[in-house]
């Protein structure tokens, strides 16, 4: 059954929940859930009401070094490669309907360890299913023969695509299931064995995607997961039985992983931070804007890395678009992830909680205009102790401010104004593409054609144009501060593997 949140209680509801305390004491290593070989514990906390909830091993080095070990022995001797890839790819149908059996536990999991808005977090098993499913339809282009003619004749070249080995997935806590699914779904599809590590807040959601797997009939050692601190993800991403690392969370790490995998020539995939733009072009139609703007631009409560938190308007129209983002922005509801109604959930850690304060309270330090929002949100009902920050909309914002420059990663947008004299949109464009990173951006406008050249002059990696969606077939990923290499698509299956070409002699 695929959840919805018409099958999560309401806010007045939660406390009939009875949600149990979960203590774990195991990692999944060669197929099955193993103790873990050190007694240090790791807590997960409900960011809507700061409590503990439950714990999980904080991993040592045996811990990796077994979880390593065993995807090692798994990728050198076992099966896993050696199968077709339609041979691989049936398991992976297999996971996807084992996944969506578990909706409901995954929904729950999720809002609970992260305090994503039941909204959001219902989709969150369907989406995962569509991407192993999206992967498990590439096996026929790895099965296709790769002959290519020299340019001057007299021979061929037989090009083998093959697994690259041993892969570490890094998963985010903002989006902890898609954002290692889309490392997953490909790395098995291609013949690779890895190694989980998810983020220190959010270890247990990905427990409920490994016991899909098993059930799956996945061979033991081709799936381990172990959980830990940033130290265990660092020894990750260093253990010399590891082949390639893919990583997705925050430039600053990113930078310090790029720097390990450089040192030891190992592949790497990341995908990092943004400050994307959303252009609206002088013909704009808001109302529709209006319909999309908190899923392209305040998504998971700000907590989304392509979303476009930096809005473009004309001088011409500014006034109206602060009037559509505020309405818009102040209308949604902020509460208890898990009310269906909720609109706008917790920061998902204390930290961040901190972080986004921050940000505000540097945004009016320096001059912006907080429409709506502005500061921490007093909620009552029980969630007293949660980690919520006041969605919040700035106007009066210039280039050179903090929360114009920097990747936030809360519930805080910036609307800039660009000089549109003559209908020009040469400052917008040259305003978005002012920033270190490159990873999403949106285009609105009434024209088509118009639109679509606006996005082709965008310096970034993906671009929406009056709306924003990952699409499983294309290409993901960012340009500069934004990572390196792509997810999704077959670029993001070719990630996983490792050419051979073969040289001889023509046929006569």
């Amino acid at each position: 059954m695929t959840a919805s949140t018409q099958d999560v209680p309401a806010l007045a509801a939660r406390a009939a929940l009875n949600l149990p305390y979960t203590h774990v004491d195991d990692i999944f290593i060669d197929g099955a859930w193993t103790p873990a070989r050190g007694t240090g514990r790791n807590p997960v906390t409900d960011p809507a009401t700061g409590e503990v909830w439950g714990s999980v091993p904080d991993g040592t080095p045996e811990d990796l070094d077994a979880a390593v070990g065993s995807a090692r022995r798994a990728f050198d001797d076992g099966e896993w490669p050696r199968l077709t890839p339609s041979e691989r790819a049936a398991y992976l149908l297999r996971i996807a309907e084992e996944v969506e059996k578990r909706a409901e536990e995954l929904l729950l999991t999720n809002t609970r360890e992260n305090g994503s808005p039941v909204s959001e977090s219902a989709g969150a098993a369907a989406n995962a299913a569509g991407i192993f499913r999206y992967f498990a339809s590439l096996a026929g282009y790895l099965e296709r023969e790769d002959v290519r003619a020299f340019p001057k004749g007299g021979g061929e070249s037989v090009v083998r695509r093959e697994p690259i080995g041993v892969c570490a997935l890094i998963a985010p806590w903002n989006f902890p299931i898609n954002l290692v699914v889309i490392k997953l779904a490909p790395a098995l599809l291609a013949g690779c064995t890895v190694v989980i590590k998810p983020a220190s807040p959010t270890p247990l959601s990905l427990r409920v995607i490994i016991d899909a797997v098993a059930a799956a009939g996945v061979p033991a050692g081709v799936v381990n997961l172990v959980t830990g601190s940033g130290r265990l993800g660092d020894a990750l991403v260093k253990h010399p039985a590891v082949d390639k690392v893919a990583f997705t969370g925050s430039t600053p790490v990113g930078r310090k992983i790029a720097a390990a995998c450089g040192e030891l020539l190992r592949p790497v995939t990341l995908e990092l931070g943004g400050k994307s733009s959303a252009i609206v072009l002088p013909d704009a139609d808001l109302d529709a804007m209006s319909e999309v703007l908190i899923r392209s631009s305040m998504r998971n409560t700000g907590q989304t890395c392509y979303i476009s938190t930096r809005i473009l308007a004309p001088a011409s129209r500014y006034e109206e678009v602060v009037d559509m983002v505020t309405r818009t922005i102040a209308a949604g509801k902020q509460g208890d992830p898990l009310d269906p109604d909720t609109v706008f959930g917790p920061c998902a850690t204390e930290s961040q909680y901190k972080t986004v304060l921050e940000y505000v309270e540097s945004g009016l330090a320096e001059g912006a205009r907080a429409t709506t929002g502005g500061r921490a949100a007093a909620l009552g009902g029980g969630l007293e102790g949660g980690y919520f920050v006041e969605p919040t909309v700035f106007a009066d914002v210039t280039a050179d401010m903090r929360i114009s420059r920097e990747e936030i990663f809360g519930p805080v947008l910036c609307i800039l104004k660009y000089d549109d004299a003559g209908g020009s949109v040469e400052e917008a464009v040259a305003l978005a593409n002012n920033t270190e990173f490159g990873l999403g951006g949106l285009v609105f406008g009434s024209d088509p054609e118009a639109s679509l050249a606006v996005a082709d002059r965008m310096d970034t990696g993906s671009v929406g144009i009056n709306f924003f969606a990952s699409n499983h077939a294309a290409p993901f990923g960012g340009r500069h501060d934004s990572g390196l290499g792509t997810e999704y698509g077959i670029e993001g299956l070719n990630a996983y593997l490792s050419y051979k070409s073969i040289h001889r002699r023509a046929k006569p």
